[in-house]
Order: structure tokens, then sequence, then C-alpha cells
């Protein structure tokens, strides 16, 4: 999941930069108001981690011209503003979710697993495809309740698959979703990843796997399918 993160604090933006990235976020970071604009207008981010209080451009002004624009990435507002008058002007100004800062790095990320889920409509984080299980809340794949060594990155395109099972996802939406403009990927690294991952379900007995539809990308399909 490829997440933007607009902090103001140097300190929490970079504490929030690795921990999510040790969550398996491809992560980028901007530190006011206009440069998150721009990035949010500019890149297809899966989620948005918005602060109110940024300098240039205030977070509710940012949130409000995305939404103006059409832009359905989901928000969370992250912010020291706790009055109930607060959290009703960021949710009618097109946040999906609000969380009062100081807060606990766990439930951010617990709410940014469940934002994920709702833009593929889901709501169980369990993904079953044959007799493996794609769980997304603990970001672990299981092959008869046994768990697959997967890299961050591998788990994240199992994952990405298997929310989109059955269709076609192109190699520029695996480098959108898997890399931030930090970790710009070499022409090969799309392939590289795919074919490591589709080694390891292959030896999956009864498992999904990836078929490569030329000049389109890759389709997540269960054997015999």
């Amino acid at each position: 999941m490829r997440l933007l993160l607009v902090e103001d604090s140097e300190r929490l933006r970079a504490t929030l930069d690795l921990g999510l990235r040790r969550e398996g976020f491809a992560v980028d970071l901007a530190a006011d108001g206009p440069t998150g604009l721009r990035y949010a207008r500019n890149n297809p981010y899966d989620l948005i981690v918005l602060d109110l209080m940024l300098p240039g451009l205030d977070g509710l002004t940012v949130l409000r011209e995305l939404r103006a624009a059409g832009n359905e990435t989901h928000v969370l507002v992250l912010t020291a503003r706790d009055t109930v008058e607060d959290r009703v002007r960021g949710l009618a100004a097109g946040a999906d979710d609000y969380l009062v800062k100081p807060f606990a790095f766990d439930e951010l990320v617990a709410r940014l697993r469940a934002l994920a889920r709702r833009k593929f409509v889901r709501k169980d984080p369990r993904i079953v495809l044959g007799r493996l299980t794609v769980d997304a809340a603990e970001r672990r794949a299981r092959h008869d309740g046994e768990t697959l060594d997967l890299t961050p990155r591998e788990y994240a395109l199992l994952e990405l698959l298997a929310l989109r099972q059955g269709e076609v996802v192109t190699r520029l939406e695996i480098e959108d979703a898997l890399y931030s403009e930090r970790t710009l990927p070499s022409s090969n690294a799309v392939d590289t990843a795919v074919c490591r991952l589709r080694a390891k379900l292959g030896a999956v007995e009864g498992g999904p796997q990836i078929r490569t539809r030329r000049g389109l990308g890759y389709v997540l399909e269960l054997p015999g399918s």
C-alpha cells in the first residue's frame, strides 16, 4: 500500500515514516500543506495521513481541495485538535477517519488497515485462496496453518494481487503500490518480485498461481480457474 504522510513535526514524521515502512507501507513524506497537496494530486495513493496544523496551507484546506477535485483517496486526519467541533469539521471536509494526538502507533496502523479494506469493499481482513489464507490484519500468508516465508515486499505484492483476484494488475499499478518516490524501482524490479513470489506460491499445494498476461500485467488465479 502506498501512503502519503503530511506532518510538519520532523520528529513525529521520521518516527512514523520508519514505523509505517516496517509495517510494509510505501511512504512518501510532506512537511507542509502545499507540498502535501501537490503530492496527493500527482500520485495514486492508497491512503493519506494528514495533519491539520500545517505551514503554508492548513490540513482542512488541503482536504477540501482534494475532495473538490474529485480525489477519493481515503484520508485519516491526525491532529492535536480534540473537540467535537474539530472532529465534525474534519469529517465534514471529507476525512474518512480521525485520530487525536497523542496516539498509539498500533491503533494508527489498525485504522489504516481498516481504511485500506474499505477501499476494496472488504470487512474481513482474511482473503481465502484455496488452501492459502492472506491475513491483512497480521500481514501474513498461511498454507494449512503454516506461515509462508515472505519478505515485506513479497507480502505486499501478494496482498495486492489477492485483493484483485481474477483481475489483471498492470506493472505500473504494482510499482505505484509497492514503491515510494524514495524507492523508485529498477526496470526489472516488478518482474523480479513477481518471479520470487511465484516460486514461493508454486510450493503451496492447492494455492493460487500468478499468471502473466503479456502486454497487460499479472493476474492471481486459483488452480483450474
